[in-house]
């Protein structure tokens, strides 16, 4: 008998295909103009060899060896649900007794899943928060960096996450878009909750067809598609604040700034001026200047400048930007160029983050509720920004600074993590495992054996989203998706909030925890909050019984003609519409941010070198720029056992771009399997030639399971590819302390030898106690 469920993931919606209790096939959501491919790995995700079948404890942590012990190479013992949830109880209200509840680490970062109450860090945090607190973290690694700095500038995080100026309004009025790290097409497969419709490469082709120019600034050519034709600046990783810098010099040499915008909309001018133009510090920022830097010619740069001055523009970064060192100086100074010229608010332009970064950026909507499970409060309120996980665990008591506030770091004994990978999000993995072991328990809800479950003390299979009800709901994203139970949990599997329940219950409150409700009675609750919260803005939502049987809602769409320009009240009066920023104006110096006295970010932008880039002595030993791209084959790391993925993959691992000059200095050819190193660690990859990425830069997308050739050793080459054993995990400056993953040189030969297994994909040994 066959089966057709809807269902929904943060790549799209579609139909789950079931027969005799298994998810054999998926058909996209027939609204969607532009479905993507990755929906039919779901399939290979929930009957993967990868799933946990049921409760697995360390062994070395039922002996006793809990702190201090590198985890990674320990067999696991299968335990019951019963023996579990006491162990955890115990565990739990041991670490609050005996150290307070800041030293449980409630973090739990990740996309999770698309469905609004089944979703695992939500239910987590709500768990820890009503048994009387945890230490959290801030912000997103995508875009920390950001997160932290646009409001001091801008006075909202809308021109980066929000509502941003939509696309109908830029191609009937720009003419230049300049992408800084471009339009990379997919990312807009791309949301978080999913999407009935992917709207952004269509309306970005619309734009291209009404007359907007693209320019792309970014090492890869392939990170702006074909189709828009957009003009290929390529320019060094890194440096994209000293040609901003370089293009505000050269429309001052042409006497094309707006003063009246200046003068009437922003404050702080009359001292970044005289750093572009040198007064200030010896050293005029010129194009030729900025040539020797970027790498970009200064006739370029001079060109670029004069034409955003002489027409409509907007100006856009890709998040991409601020994962870098210094990553808050390109984001201030794309914000003051777009300020000098005097295009903030006017209809179609100005400057905007993250349109090449997430589907839905730029959509033209109407501003609809969504659907959410109630946040409950933390009675603590200690926190760390989210990119600082292992200085957290490294430096218990010490002092972190962060964005005008010093944080007392705290000593955590028990991490508790669902719904997110940090093997897959955080830097120096090396690195990261030696912090990892300062803790005495790790508890992970999870469905599959990831690098995160593996390095785990306690192990808690999850359900995927095919084996429960939800409803999947995005802000950027006007559909609401019912979620239908396809299949039934697979072996021991069980929902996040159930075996929170039973936790919540032997430690004595799981009525507050569930509010006695279960799991349809919740979806009612959150969906009849979603529909009272339309009513008030005009529309009608059908009752749940009609949405549920229907499997989707539509939101009306925006009239014919409508569209929408961030900032516009503000352009037409700054008097009376201010911005939420201590001036009320655009701060192109701030003097919150100038108090700080922060030396690596100082109250206005600057041009500050990285810690690592193509102009730097380290280049010698380790001379290719690595950029680690978000993947068009999976989400993150989910996916990464389907067949999408696996179809990427050269020789199972992940590839590596090159520009066919690097591969050959180093006697490499294409599908050849090369080590990449530098001195933090080292991974294998497959090479793949790039004729369209700038010589000296190679890119690698991450997500691949960590998997190291020996387990539990942090020393020790990841056979399968994954970047972040690479990448340096330092915080981008004091105010953002975000991720400087794109900051990162390393050397690339070619492997000799046998070629490891990948087992990642597989179950860890398991020792099953004895009969």
């Amino acid at each position: 008998m066959t089966e057709i469920k809807p269902h929904a993931a943060h790549w799209g919606y579609f139909d789950a295909v079931v027969e005799d209790g298994r998810v054999t096939g998926v058909r996209p959501f027939g609204r969607d103009p532009f479905p993507g491919s990755l929906i039919q790995a779901v399939p290979d995700a929930v009957h993967s060899a990868a799933r946990i079948d049921r409760p697995h404890v360390r062994k070395g942590w039922l002996e006793g060896k809990r702190r201090g012990v590198l985890r990674g190479g320990d067999p696991f013992v299968p335990v019951s649900w019963d023996r579990v949830t006491r162990l955890l109880a115990e565990e739990t209200a041991r670490v609050r007794a005996e150290h307070g509840p800041t030293a449980i680490y409630g973090g739990s970062y990740g996309w999770s899943s698309a469905g609004r109450y089944h979703h695992a860090k939500t239910q987590l945090q709500r768990f820890l928060g009503l048994g009387g607190g945890f230490t959290t973290s801030v912000n997103a690694y995508s875009y920390a960096t950001g997160q932290a700095l646009l409001p001091h500038l801008l006075g909202t995080n809308e021109v980066l996450l929000g509502r941003t100026t939509d696309w109908a309004a830029i191609a009937r009025h720009a003419k230049l878009m300049l992408c800084f790290g471009g339009l990379a097409a997919k990312n807009g497969m791309v949301t978080s909750g999913g999407a009935g419709q992917h709207a952004y490469l269509p309306l970005m082709r619309q734009a291209a067809a009404a007359g907007v120019r693209f320019v792309n600034i970014s090492p890869y050519k392939g990170d702006t598609e074909d189709a828009l034709g957009a003009e290929w600046v390529p320019i060094r990783p890194g440096t994209d604040a000293a040609m901003m810098l370089a293009m505000a010099h050269a429309v001052l040499a042409a006497g094309q700034e707006d003063r009246g915008y200046l003068a009437t909309h922003c404050v702080g001018w009359e001292k970044l001026r005289p750093y572009i133009t040198g007064e200030s510090d010896g050293t005029p920022k010129t194009p030729e200047w900025a040539a020797s830097i970027t790498g970009v010619p200064a006739a370029t740069i001079t060109r670029l400048a004069l034409e955003c001055a002489a027409q409509p523009c907007m100006l856009t970064a890709a998040w991409s930007l601020q994962r870098a060192d210094y990553g808050e100086q390109p984001y201030w100074m794309l914000v003051a160029l777009a300020a000098m010229l005097g295009r903030i608010g006017r209809p179609g332009q100005g400057v905007a983050f993250g349109y090449g970064s997430i589907n839905g950026m730029g959509t033209p909507r109407r501003e609809t509720p969504t659907v959410s499970t109630p946040a409950i409060r933390n009675p603590v309120g200690l926190y760390i920004p989210v990119a600082r996980v292992t200085e957290m665990l490294e430096r218990p008591g010490e002092v972190l600074h962060f964005n005008g506030n010093a944080i007392t770091l705290p000593d955590i004994r028990l991490i508790w993590w669902a719904g997110g990978n940090p093997f897959h999000h955080h830097q120096d993995l090396p690195r990261f495992l030696r912090a990892w072991s300062r803790a005495e328990t790790i508890v992970v809800q999870e469905p599959w054996w990831t690098a995160l479950a593996r390095h785990a003390d306690i192990v808690l299979p999850a359900t995927t989203t095919l084996e429960r009800n939800d409803i999947a709901c995005a802000g950027r994203d006007r559909f609401l998706r019912a979620m239908h139970q396809a299949i039934p949990p697979v072996a021991q599997a069980r929902n996040d909030v159930d075996m929170l329940a039973d936790i919540a219950e032997a430690l004595g409150y799981r009525d507050r925890f569930t509010e006695q409700r279960d799991e349809m009675g919740w979806l009612r609750h959150l969906y009849d909050r979603f529909r009272q919260a339309s009513a008030a803005t005009g529309f009608a939502a059908p009752s749940f019984d009609e949405f549920w049987a229907a499997g989707h809602l539509e939101v009306p769409d925006i009239e014919p003609g409508e569209e929408y320009t961030q900032f516009a009240e503000f352009a037409a009066d700054p008097e009376a519409n201010p911005l939420d920023t201590p001036s009320g104006k655009v701060e192109l110096f701030s003097e919150t941010i100038a108090s700080f006295n922060y030396a690596d970010c100082p109250g206005h932008p600057v041009w500050i070198p990285p810690r690592e880039w193509l102009g730097a002595k380290a280049a010698a030993d380790y001379p290719l720029h690595l950029l680690s791209f978000q993947p068009a084959t999976r989400l993150h790391g989910q996916l990464d056992t389907g067949r999408v993925a696996a179809a990427d993959k050269i020789q199972g691992r992940e590839p590596i771009l090159m520009h066919p000059q690097d591969a050959a200095a180093r006697g490499l050819a294409e599908g050849d399997i090369v080590r990449i190193f530098n001195a933090r660690g080292a991974c294998l990859g497959g090479v793949r030639l790039k004729p369209d990425i700038l010589p000296g830069v190679v890119a690698m997308a991450t997500g691949a399971w960590y998997d190291p050739l020996v387990p539990g050793d942090p020393d020790s080459i990841c056979v399968h590819g994954n970047p972040n054993v690479l990448t340096a995990d330092v915080g981008t400056s004091t105010l953002g302390q975000g991720p400087s993953a794109q900051s990162c040189l390393v050397q690339i030969e070619k492997w000799q030898g046998p070629l490891p297994p990948v087992t990642v994909h597989l179950p860890p040994r398991i020792e099953e106690p004895p009969a």
